[in-house]
């Protein structure tokens, strides 16, 4: 069986602790690799080395930084088919998904060769007699991230990209579900030209990420995952006097009005609520009608398109709408809820709990469910269900559909489909979650403006990427100039008041 390994230093290093994890197949729930599980002491040394390596690289000229961003841009698209195959082998996406991980990432990366943009200061002559200021934004120092399974390449690049570009060294800790390619994404930076040491890939579990946010070498901590994990380590951090940007939970709702194309909403839907077999933090879990007619011709419309979805393991082609889910207990947590909506008065209108796909009985398949008549005070309307699941909540007004979203103690991202731009104007301004699409059902914003969500999605001043990113990944510092009128004659050094 294949063993797996920590990147330490620019290599490919065994891990000493002797703890191992699995890493499964989701589609055929076999082990299919060993992961080290990093003790302290070995996360410890990786922090050291990092802290040792970022001096130099700190002090690298932007435009030689972003060389190395230009250089991972060419290595990642020319490994595109092998990273996207060792993706979906160990997460379960389909290959047209995993690609679309990787190039969400990469695009990131694109923007990142813009850094010495980015990083200008600023600067005021004649502030006050003979003095002049200026700021610099300097990098933070070595800096961890710990990321989620379910973008296990794009989710690490929105965040190693910037903070490499901005100087700074990089701890990263990836999921243990899904380890290999964050493994070979540091390879390829080293090949771009990353010095050794500038970017560690430590493999652990609980007991790595509190090292990470204990350790007083770590100056910043960046985290993506479900919200009870985000706000302890967004706790833990900032106890330490770490800077910290923890993103959590979601639930995502698409609002339908009355006036909405359809096919076009149904369409978005499927994809939006079924892509990646739901474990997406921008899925669309809620979808909220307008009206009884309304709700009507949605469920008709979503119901044949549901029944069409083909479930399959990525080897089966291009066609596979969706996977499996990540592990076995992602499944029978799933499987759970769904329960749980029956028993909670629900309409199951698509039910698949007993789906099975033949050769792959051992696998975490869970096809695609469809409730309506959903309310707000059940568990699946509550909780990130995070699997190929869609719930349907009936409103009778725009108001009682806005309000809906707006009460919702997650705020990620949210949609409406409407014909009418006063609508979808008074949407946009007045509800509040981070990200809003407009006849647009997965909201991700572009590389080159932020993503983050509010309420309890998002804890912390600063989103992912975007022009925050370099702010979160930089401090600023000012320094004020007085070069005394007259040194020339000798030199007058009292301080004169300006006039």
């Amino acid at each position: 069986m294949k063993e797996l390994t920590h990147f330490i230093n620019g290599a490919q290093v065994k891990g000493t602790s002797g703890d191992f994890g699995d890493v499964y197949n989701p589609a055929t729930g076999e082990v299919q690799a060993k992961l080290p599980l990093a003790n302290p002491a070995e996360v410890s040394k990786a922090v050291e080395d990092a802290a040792e390596a970022q001096i130099a690289w700190g002090a690298t000229n932007p435009q030689k930084r972003a060389r190395v961003m230009m250089k991972m841009v060419a290595l990642m698209n020319r490994d595109m088919d092998v990273l996207a195959e060792a993706l979906s082998r160990e997460h379960g996406k389909t290959i047209p998904d995993a690609k679309g991980d990787l190039q969400r990432g990469l695009e990131v990366i694109e923007y990142c060769v813009g850094a010495p943009q980015m990083l200008k200061g600023e600067y005021t002559d004649d502030a006050g007699p003979g003095i002049d200021m200026y700021s610099m934004r300097q990098p933070l120092g070595v800096v961890a991230s710990i990321m989620p399974f379910n973008f296990p390449a794009m989710m690490p690049l929105w965040h190693v990209g910037p903070a490499l570009a901005c100087g700074n060294a990089v701890v990263l800790k990836p999921s243990e579900r899904d380890p290999s390619v964050p493994l070979m994404l540091a390879e390829l930076f080293v090949e771009a030209g990353l010095p050794k040491g500038v970017f560690q890939v430590v493999n652990g579990t609980k007991e790595a990420v509190d090292t990470l946010l204990d350790h007083e070498i770590i100056q910043g901590v960046s985290f993506v995952g479900s919200t009870p994990i985000a706000q302890y380590i967004y706790s833990r951090a900032t106890a330490n006097g770490k800077r910290a940007q923890c993103f959590g939970g979601a639930k995502n709702h698409l609002i339908v009005m009355p006036d909405a194309d359809m096919d076009q909403a149904a369409d978005a839907l499927i994809g939006a609520g079924f892509g990646a077999a739901g474990e997406r933090c921008m899925a669309v879990s809620v979808a909220v009608p307008v009206g009884e007619e309304t709700a009507d011709r949605l469920i008709s419309a979503l119901v044949p398109r549901i029944e069409k979805l083909r479930v399959a393991p990525y080897t089966d082609g291009d066609d596979v709408d969706f996977g499996p889910v990540v592990t076995r207990e992602a499944k029978e947590r799933i499987l759970g809820l769904i329960q749980s909506g029956v028993d909670q008065g629900a309409e199951l209108v698509v039910d698949n709990r007993d789906f099975k796909l033949q050769g792959y009985e051992n696998g975490f398949f869970v096809g695609p469910h469809l409730f309506d008549r959903v309310t707000p005070d059940m568990d699946i309307y509550k909780q990130e269900i995070f699997g190929p699941v869609l719930s349907t909540v009936r409103a009778g007004s725009y108001e009682e559909a806005l309000k809906l979203a707006m009460d919702h103690e997650y705020g990620n991202g949210t949609a409406i489909f409407t014909r009418d731009g006063d609508t979808a104007r008074d949407f946009a301004h007045r509800v509040n979650i981070g990200m809003v699409g407009i006849n647009v059902p997965i909201p991700v914003p572009l590389a080159y403006h932020t993503f983050g969500g509010w309420k309890k999605s998002m804890f912390g001043d600063l989103n992912q990427h975007g022009p925050d990113s370099f702010k979160f990944y930089t401090r600023t510092k000012t320094i004020t100039t007085r070069w005394p009128s007259g040194i020339k004659e000798g030199g007058e050094f009292n301080f004169k008041a300006m006039d």
